[in-house]
């Protein structure tokens, strides 16, 4: 008969603490294989091994709960499914850290006074940013890959012509010239601006290795900067004039837009031409709006959405002519493609989050009218237009 072990001696082989076997004990996850007369627990070897892989588990992240329910008793669950699941939860918790370590890395670069609390607020806001922007590209990958790149639509609505001086405010991850990297006009001098511990990063390694396969004459500067600061403006301000500022996808991340228009407005050439993107009435919710009235389906939420696009754009339009002489609208549209209804239910859910009782309300009659029409063509395909204002003096 095996010798039985105490907890103890148990946890000394197991390298855990007796606490550990005990609270185990206590879940559900290791019961002793027998008591002492004295009522002191005893395991046997069998018990070693539950409480070897009870540590194993919880090394690579599982919590207790999942240990208990799926893998330790009566191992239900297939290993390798669950080792999926695993990774895929793993990866998004290192992708929350990193957001929040880059998020703390900027707030500390951007020191030029005493932290406070107000700054931790902000950069709260800036992860949730973050966090939304990679979302949405994920998300955009995957629904429009039938498509004409997005980047590419937008580098051919730029007035980019040969010899052009651009200044790229927020430049990020730069796939505006990542994929278009051969089509720059030649002797075009690009000047880009990000903060350390942004998107940024990666294109500094792309440009060091990808800048021999620039077209002849093209430079790409890349300053890490906060565009927030006089001192940023300084060293632009040395640099100008700049025939074409682009200010795609940022305006959202600072604390004063208006600021970082009226600064841009004062370094561009006479004929030159800024680039900004900015709020317009969604072709989504237009969308949308057809499908709640062919189904009878009344949503003031989202006429109220509608009307607060609408007035939005209106006063971002405004702000912008108080320092441009002309201000174009150019839309651009990506076609969306959705081959499953739950799918595009799921979308309008993340797009109406605080509407989830509704979308969960009408999910049979909503799921029905997508698969309908995605039976009919084999997808359900919606036009999704993105605003971007041309401004000059």
């Amino acid at each position: 008969m095996d010798k039985k072990m105490t907890s103890g001696e148990i946890a000394k082989k197991a390298g855990v603490s007796q606490k550990a076997v005990r609270l185990y004990d206590e879940k559900g996850l290791l019961k002793p294989t027998e008591y002492s007369e004295g009522n002191y627990r005893l395991y046997d070897k069998g018990a070693l091994e539950v409480l070897e892989k009870i540590v194993a588990l919880k090394t690579i992240g599982f919590s207790l709960e999942e240990i208990r329910d799926n893998l330790v008793a009566g191992e239900a669950v297939n290993v390798e499914e669950a080792l999926r699941i695993q990774l895929k939860n793993m990866e998004q918790k290192r992708y929350q850290i990193d957001k929040v370590c880059a998020a703390i890395r900027r707030t500390l670069e951007r020191k030029d006074k005493e932290l406070d609390w107000d700054d931790v607020a902000a950069m709260v806001r800036s992860i949730s940013l973050d966090q939304r922007a990679d979302e949405g590209h994920w998300d955009a990958l995957k629904h429009t890959a039938k498509e004409q790149d997005w980047y590419e639509k937008i580098f051919e609505s730029l007035p980019i012509g040969e010899g052009e001086k651009i200044l790229d405010l927020g430049c990020g991850y730069s796939k505006l010239w990542r994929n278009n990297w051969k089509r720059i006009p030649e002797n075009t001098e690009i000047y880009g601006y990000d903060l350390r511990g942004s998107w940024a990063d990666d294109f500094e390694n792309y440009l060091s290795e990808n800048k021999e396969d620039l077209p002849d004459g093209v430079t790409i500067d890349l300053e890490f900067a906060d565009l927030e600061k006089d001192e940023t403006w300084e060293q632009i301000d040395a640099e100008k004039p700049y025939s074409l500022i682009i200010a795609h996808y940022l305006q959202y991340m600072l604390q004063e837009p208006e600021r970082m228009v009226k600064r841009a407005s004062e370094v561009l050439s006479e004929d030159g031409v800024f680039s900004i993107n900015g709020p317009c009435v969604s072709t989504r919710y237009l969308f949308l709006q057809d499908v709640f009235q062919e189904l009878n389906i009344k949503a003031d939420f989202l006429e109220e959405k509608i009307a607060a696009q609408a007035a939005a754009q209106e006063a971002f339009e405004t702000m912008l002519k108080k320092y441009f002489g002309k201000v174009e609208i150019t839309k651009l549209s990506n076609r969306w493609h959705y081959e499953e209804a739950d799918d595009l239910l799921q979308k309008l859910k993340e797009v109406f989050p605080e509407q989830e009782k509704f979308f969960c309300a009408k999910a049979d009659k909503l799921k029905a009218y997508f698969a309908d029409r995605i039976e009919m063509a084999g997808e359900l395909v919606i036009d999704i237009d993105s605003a971007f204002w041309h401004c000059s003096k």
